[in-house]
């Protein structure tokens, strides 16, 4: 059926060269096995083609002379996807977002469809879908009561089928769903190969830069979280956005790159019923409640994320070690800033570690990698090799240097402040801060008194 509408040919998957026949090596670049077999269809017109028969040659323009355009974003209507887009998704801007199976990237850009409408004017959405069905899709929107009306779908994995759905809509805001199911025939016969995903990416990045359209498409990702393809498609797009989970209901989305925000954003969710309802405030999120006393190994620090302060619990455990080799146990924290946090202990405190085997968490699985967390940490070592808990009242921040010393840190008003208002009426902080409630600390020696005397 395929030689019929075209032709065969063997193109190179590392160079593109390409031949009518197959060779074991490509004459190009020399590679072993990388010659794969395409189609190429006589009757199909590319991106580059489409509309005119004679394209413009592009020209140099004076950069004084480009007029900058208000309203540039589109405002999604989901107040933490705003946030981690820089207030809002930019105009010719692509997205591309990755998340692990079943955590509610279609759910994410379903109820961003429905919310984005308001924005728009009454342009068209075009939803891609190459993954479920047209009833799969329009059960889920049942199920999350979400008005549909003007959403257009299109269930296909061709990427000739999504241009020309492309052109006759013209829409203003575009969802692939997702990009590894796209193919095009001229790009090999499987999808989700770095050719295809390479060349229909690029087409529909040349289509959105051409329109006043905003494009987001979901990404598979491998076993270690990172998006699965070519390290190119990340320098392609705009922003790329990470979604993800803890053990719970929570979900976490930030952005890992973006051309027209910042990257230190978070936005944090909460899986419902109803689909991913936005948590507005954090602030004590991650705190655990309990009674009168706090166990041993538990320290409380406020952290920013972007423009937001919240307050987090960082907990350690210690124990001897297993064969007289003693190891670091950290997911949320880096296991080298827990290992130097328990030398700086061990060498101006005389406590050992050398001996034990460490185990670090954050309570609500959020991860931290700021400075300011150190001296938590070490009051969470410590607490945890002494046996001795904090105060419930008390929360650390300040960054621990090698000397032992308790260094300045940025925005320590709104430190002092968040940990304030959350009932924290010990804050142990750098030397220099004089808010209410504030407890200066010189360094990791002053630190321990606190613990003798509490």
């Amino acid at each position: 059926m395929a030689k019929k509408n075209g032709s065969i040919m063997y193109k190179c998957s590392n160079c593109g060269y390409s031949q009518p026949r197959w060779l074991g090596r490509c004459p190009e670049c020399n590679e072993w096995n990388t010659l794969e077999e395409i189609i190429i269809d006589n009757n199909k017109i590319t991106a580059a083609g489409r509309g005119t028969e004679k394209q413009e040659k592009a020209k140099p323009v004076s950069l004084e002379s480009v007029v900058s355009k208000d309203n540039t974003r589109i405002i999604t209507g989901i107040k933490e996807f705003d946030r981690v887009l820089g207030g809002g998704a930019t105009k010719k801007s692509v997205i591309l977002l990755g998340g692990e199976p079943g955590i509610g990237k279609s759910t994410l850009l379903l109820q961003t469809a429905a919310s984005i409408k308001e924005s728009i004017n009454g342009k068209n959405i075009l939803y891609i879908s190459g993954e479920e069905s047209a009833e799969q899709i329009k059960e889920r929107a049942l199920r999350l009561n979400l008005n549909t009306e003007g959403i257009n779908l299109l269930c296909t994995s061709r990427l000739e089928d999504s241009l020309d759905a492309l052109d006759s809509l013209n829409p203003a805001f575009i969802i692939i769903d997702s990009i590894q199911t796209i193919y095009s025939v001229d790009a090999g016969l499987v999808p989700g190969t770095v050719n295809q995903l390479k060349y229909c990416s690029q087409e529909f990045i040349q289509w959105v830069k051409e329109h006043d359209s905003v494009l987001i498409m979901t990404a598979h990702v491998t076993k270690d979280g990172n998006i699965a393809g070519p390290k190119s498609l990340e320098h392609m797009v705009d922003t790329v956005i990470s979604f993800e989970r803890n053990n719970e209901d929570l979900r976490f989305l930030h952005a890992q790159k973006n051309r027209f925000g910042s990257v230190d954003e978070l936005g944090i969710f909460s899986m419902t019923e109803k689909g991913l309802e936005p948590v507005l405030d954090p602030s004590s999120l991650f705190i655990t409640e309990r009674g009168e006393t706090i166990p041993a190994g538990v320290a409380c620090t406020p952290v920013f994320e972007g423009t937001r302060v919240f307050l987090v619990e960082i907990q350690a455990l210690t124990v001897p070690a297993k064969a007289s080799i003693s190891r670091v146990y950290s997911e949320r924290i880096d296991s080298g800033r827990v290992s130097r946090i328990a030398a700086v202990i061990e060498k101006h405190c005389g406590l050992k570690f050398c001996d034990q085997d460490i185990y670090v968490n954050v309570a609500g699985g959020v991860r931290l990698n700021e400075s300011s967390i150190d001296l938590a940490l070490a009051a969470a070592l410590f607490s945890a090799r002494t046996d001795i808990p904090c105060s419930k009242k008390a929360v650390f921040f300040g960054e621990l240097s090698l000397a032992g010393e308790i260094r300045p840190i940025n925005k320590e008003k709104q430190r002092v402040k968040a940990a304030w208002n959350s009932g924290f009426s010990d804050i142990f902080c750098p030397p220099g801060c004089s808010e209410q409630g504030a407890k200066p600390l010189s360094d990791i020696k002053s630190l321990v008194k606190t613990f003798k005397n509490s």
